[in-house]
């Protein structure tokens, strides 16, 4: 079983990749919607959620989780490898978005001015920018937050002028400083991705990070055998929200482009 835990809706372009490219696993997604959005939060209660959310998932029998949000990644993956899981699930795999699409950023050779927009959490920790630079430190990036496309989406506000016009005004500084390649740092962004390359035009490279995170985790899966991951043809895909089931349902299923046929409301203790 691979679990697939976000803040909301927005790790559900991670769960689309998975099942377009291998839906011959089972999966579980996790949205915690009651605490939606974790980019404006401190550090502690953003790891304080994420390991509630491992220990939910672990108990529904995953044997690896990947964080599809990346306010979680940034500010409490490392501290979840390092000291969490080796104490209380040594046996148990958790990985992260970040170092799958700062990889691939740095694989084209030709862009020299990178651009980052993500929520406030996740341009505060400076992540992306050291996991970039650490692996090619002549790439010039540049950083902005914008904390407000994520109620966007989860309003499901993706048509509306006002989100557009939103949009405009963050990407107006990236148009300026004529990045060549623009990184999506949160997973609910690939929602508006369409309207993104649209803003940015043809001579900005929009990293698809639904691709990207998809090829490199089972990439991950397949030099792993041993944690006993095995495809299913009858595959099962569970789905669990800690809020209302009903808006849930409306947004998964728009975002899926498929019916979901059950879903239940837990709470993460």
């Amino acid at each position: 079983m691979i679990g697939v835990f976000d803040s909301g809706v927005g790790g559900l372009t991670v769960l689309k990749g998975f099942l377009k490219d291998h839906p011959n696993y089972d999966y579980i997604y996790l949205g915690d919607n009651a605490n939606v959005p974790y980019g404006n939060k401190s550090s502690d209660i953003i790891y304080g959620y994420s390991t509630k959310a491992i220990d939910f998932l672990h108990e529904q029998g995953c044997k690896l989780i990947i964080i599809a949000c990346n306010s979680a990644s940034a500010q409490a993956l490392r501290k979840i490898q390092q000291e969490y899981l080796p104490t209380k699930y040594p046996n148990l795999k958790v990985l992260g978005v970040i170092r799958p699409i700062a990889e691939e950023v740095v694989s084209h050779k030709k862009i020299k001015k990178v651009g980052i927009i993500g929520t406030k959490a996740t341009i505060n920790s400076n992540i992306y920018q050291e996991e970039i630079s650490a692996l090619n430190s002549n790439l010039e990036i540049l950083q902005k937050a914008t904390p407000l496309l994520v109620p966007l989406i989860e309003e499901n506000w993706l048509k509306k002028p006002e989100t557009k016009m939103i949009l405009k005004k963050y990407l107006r500084f990236f148009k300026m400083k004529q990045v060549e390649a623009l990184v999506l740092a949160c997973t609910h962004y690939p929602f508006l991705l369409k309207d993104i390359k649209k803003i940015m035009g043809r001579k900005c490279l929009v990293f698809d990070t639904e691709k990207i995170i998809s090829d490199r985790f089972f990439d991950y899966l397949n030099r792993h055998p041993e944690l006993g991951i095995e495809k299913n043809d009858k595959a099962v895909y569970k789905f669990y929200t800690t809020d209302n089931i009903e808006k849930f349902k409306e947004l998964g299923e728009f975002f899926l482009e498929r019916k979901i046929l059950k879903i239940e409301k837990v709470s993460l203790k």
